[in-house]
This record gives structure tokens, C-alpha cells and sequence, in this order.
């Protein structure tokens, strides 16, 4: 469902005023190990932790791929499946990724697509199916599974590793939360919510336990990435490992998190928000507002005024995130197909992340009437950033007042600036201007 919002017919007094800040473009530094050679380290790290190697001939094993961007999963998976395929297996892949995709089959199907991973680009049949069975029950709420993986000879449980965007806990968004969430479809996901955000730390792991149980599980692959979007790490877990190797990944992962190099921002404009980023669109590890009634992510970031400017295409239209906006535009709106994203945000039961935010008709508008918002503050000492998304977070632009705070920071470093933002002819900034931020 596209609503096509008319034209804001809003008055502002004093919008007129408001003078945008000089910018600066700074580049923020962090930690840059990565895996340079994908295809091998996958192949050293099968070689070493799978021993029975002969047991795979014949068998069909499903390998799950969630709705998470992964640099390199197409490389990753194929790896993998060409991998299995040696031992004489016949591997699948398995979307599973709860209610995504518009909760389809073909939806999550496209998601798959959007990433590189078809079928013919990871050698391995794509069985894409909302058909679940339920192999246990916590505290009366039905334990489900993707009806393909629990019926194969064997799954392989692989996912990325990082911070969640709405709880705490010993395990977070990683393999746990793919058994509990991920397999377990729309009808399993929506379960799993009902019991709320607040007992996921607890009850991720005691799903993740009766899976292991009853489950074919052969082997797990765990995924970190760093603060650039390449992948540091990639580990092949035993069975037996796959809970306590999950604890040990996530330490790590909230290690190479890209965070901002101040702790105060007046403003900051998000370009591109998408489900290929994060569950809420943005890392709120980074931005410090989550989809749930935590506390824990407040003194992440002290934020007066958000603006998020759009949507990638990879996240097909689900604009999850855009309810934490204090501003956006009516293109952005536009954008968004609200059935796709007021289902997965009741799926999550957290009903205030579909709101729908004040919204301007240009950028122009929306930085001033962000900026205006701001009591107390001359334009002049606004603080505002601007970044791509939370995935990119090197090069991102400063207001001259924030630079002059920062700019000594031992991992800050000036490229460019002082400049002006520069707009269109519609107020809305220039495709040239976007590409001076990558």
C-alpha cells in the first residue's frame, strides 16, 4: 500500500530565518582489520572444524540467509554450497528472516535477490516458504521452524553477529535470535513477540536450546563485520558450540561498532534507512533511538532533532525506522509501502515505529524546521551531522560548531570544508552534493 501524501500546506513562523550552518566533511577512524580473501578463509575455517565429512554425501542441507546485508554473502554462501557439494551434499538456501519481505515467500525471495543471492550466483536451489512446524513451547508460546530446514538431513545456521537494535543481553542479533526469530517465519516470529522485548535475553537462549535438541543442526557460521562494512570475522561453529560461541562473537562484534566521536548532536540527517542496514532500518546502537521502551540505548547518543531523507533499495520499500524520524519529506513518505512495514512492526508488537512523522516538501524545509525546533540556540552554534547511513560512518559531515569541538579528537580528520549545502531547483539536496559524502 503507497499513499501518495499531498503537499505539507504547514505554516512556520520564522522558518524563513533560519541560516543552515558551514559544513565540514571529517573522516572519523577506526579499527580496519578485515578478511581479505573470503573465498579461502571460508574454506580453511570448513576444512578445519568439520571432521565427518563423508556423513554429508546424500544429504539435503539447508543453509538460512537472513534479510541482513552481508558484505560478500553471495561469495560467502557460495563457498559454501560448493563446499557441501564436494562432501556429495545437496545444499539449499532458506530465507529466514520471521515476517520480512511483506511476510511472503516470494517477498523474502526478492529480498534474497536484492543481496546477489539467486540461484544461480550460489549454485544452490532457493526454497522460499511462509509453511512452519513447531518442535517446542516456552511458558505456552509455540516454538516454530521453516518446514523445509526441520525436515532437511541437516541445517546450517548461518547469520551475522552484532548488537540488537531493541534489547540486551548475553546473546543479541546473531545465531540464537536466527532459531528463535529467523526460521521460525512469520507465524514464529509473531509468537515470539508476544512476549515482549524485555524477556528476549532470557528466552533467545532457552529457544535456541530446545532447537539444538531436536533440530538437524550440523554446523553454524558466524559473521562480524567492522565499523566499514567489511567482514572481520567469519567462524564455523560446532553444534555443541553454537550457544556459547554466539556470546563470544557478540562481545566482539559490540567492539567494531562505528559510533560517533562526540556524544551530543542538535541534529543529525540520515540519507537512507533500510531492513539491509538494520532491523530498525538504522543501527540505534549508533543513533540511540530503538524501536522498544529501553533505557539502555539513551546515553548512546543525546539527539534533539532526526531527519531521515529516504529509503535504500534493497530494503524494497520497507521503511521501518521512519517512525522514530522527527522529520521527513513527502517523497520519503511516498516511498514507504506501509503494508510491508506496519507488518513488521506489529509483528515486533511495538506499535510506535509505524507512526508516521511531521513531513516537509523539500530537504530544504525539513533541515530548517529541524534546526528551527532546537529552542534555545543561534544558527550558528546548531551542532548537526550528516551521514549516508549507519553503515557507513568514516566520512560523514559536520556544522562548523561541532567541528570546532571536535576537530582535535585523535580520531578525527579533516578532508574538506568550510561549504554550504547545495539544493535544487525542488529545495532538495543535489545528486552531486550526496556524492561528495561516499
Amino acid at each position: 500500500m503507497f499513499i501518495n501524501f499531498p503537499d505539507s500546506g504547514v505554516v512556520v513562523q520564522g522558518l524563513d530565518q533560519v541560516r543552515l550552518p558551514k559544513m565540514y566533511r571529517i573522516l572519523q577512524k577506526y579499527d580496519k582489520q578485515k578478511i581479505w580473501d573470503i573465498r579461502a578463509h571460508v574454506q580453511a575455517q570448513l576444512e578445519e572444524n568439520i571432521q565427518n565429512k563423508d556423513w554429508f554425501c546424500n544429504k539435503k542441507i539447508a543453509i538460512t540467509a537472513s534479510s541482513r546485508g552481508i558484505p560478500h554473502i553471495d561469495c560467502i554462501l557460495k563457498t559454501l554450497c560448493e563446499m557441501l557439494a564436494s562432501w556429495g551434499a545437496h545444499p539449499f538456501i532458506v530465507p529466514a528472516m520471521g515476517s520480512h519481505g511483506g511476510a511472503t515467500a516470494e517477498g523474502q525471495r526478492e529480498l534474497l535477490k536484492g543481496y546477489g543471492i539467486t540461484e544461480e550466483n550460489v549454485g544452490a536451489p532457493i526454497i522460499s516458504s511462509m509453511e512452519v512446524v513447531q518442535y517446542g513451547a516456552i511458558e505456552g508460546i509455540p516454538l516454530f521452524c521453516d518446514k523445509n530446514a526441520f525436515y532437511a538431513d541437516g541445517i546450517v545456521l548461518l547469520n551475522k553477529v552484532k548488537p540488537h537494535t531493541d534489547f540486551r543481553g548475553t546473546v543479541e542479533s546473531g545465531l540464537c535470535k536466527m532459531i528463535a526469530i529467523g526460521l521460525a517465519k512469520h507465524k514464529g516470529a509473531t509468537a515470539f513477540h508476544s512476549l515482549g522485548y524485555e524477556r528476549f535475553a532470557e528466552i533467545i537462549p532457552k529457544a535456541a536450546k530446545q532447537f539444538l535438541q531436536v533440530a538437524p543442526v550440523v554446523f553454524g557460521v558466524g559473521i562480524i563485520q567492522n565499523a566499514y562494512d567489511e567482514v572481520c570475522k567469519i567462524d564455523v561453529i560446532k553444534k555443541e558450540h553454537i550457544i556459547e560461541k554466539d556470546m563470544e562473537l557478540l562481545a566482539i562484534a559490540k567492539g567494531k561498532i562505528a559510533t560517533f566521536k562526540f556524544k551530543e548532536l542538535d541534529v543529525l540527517i540520515i540519507d537512507e534507512i533500510g531492513k539491509n542496514i538494520s532491523g530498525f532500518g538504522y543501527d540505534p546502537n549508533i543513533v540511540g533511538r530503538s524501536n522498544s521502551d529501553s533505557k539502555e540505548f539513551s546515553d548512546i547518543l543525546k539527539l534533539k532533532r532526526l531527519f531521515i531523507r529516504g529509503l535504500t533499495d534493497e530494503t524494497h520499500h520497507n521503511g521501518c525506522g521512519i517512525g522514530a524520524a522527527d522529520v521527513t519529506t513527502a517523497r520519503c513518505l511516498r516511498s514507504i509501502d506501509w503494508d510491508v512495514l506496519w507488518t513488521n512492526i506489529i509483528t515486533s508488537t511495538q506499535l510506535h515505529g509505524g507512526r508516521i512523522p511531521i513531513y516537509m516538501n523539500s530537504d530544504l524545509d525539513a533541515i530548517k524546521l529541524a534546526i528551527h525546533t532546537c529552542n534555545g540556540i543561534e544558527c550558528k552554534d546548531i551542532k548537526l551531522a550528516r551521514i549516508k547511513n549507519t553503515l557507513c560512518m568514516d566520512k560523514i559531515e559536520v556544522s562548523q560548531a561541532l567541528y570546532e569541538q571536535i576537530k582535535d579528537h585523535p580520531d578525527v580528520k579533516y578532508i574538506e570544508g568550510p561549504f554550504d549545502f547545495l539544493f535544487d531547483q525542488h529545495g532538495d539536496i543535489l545528486e552531486q552534493y550526496n556524492k561528495r559524502l561516499l
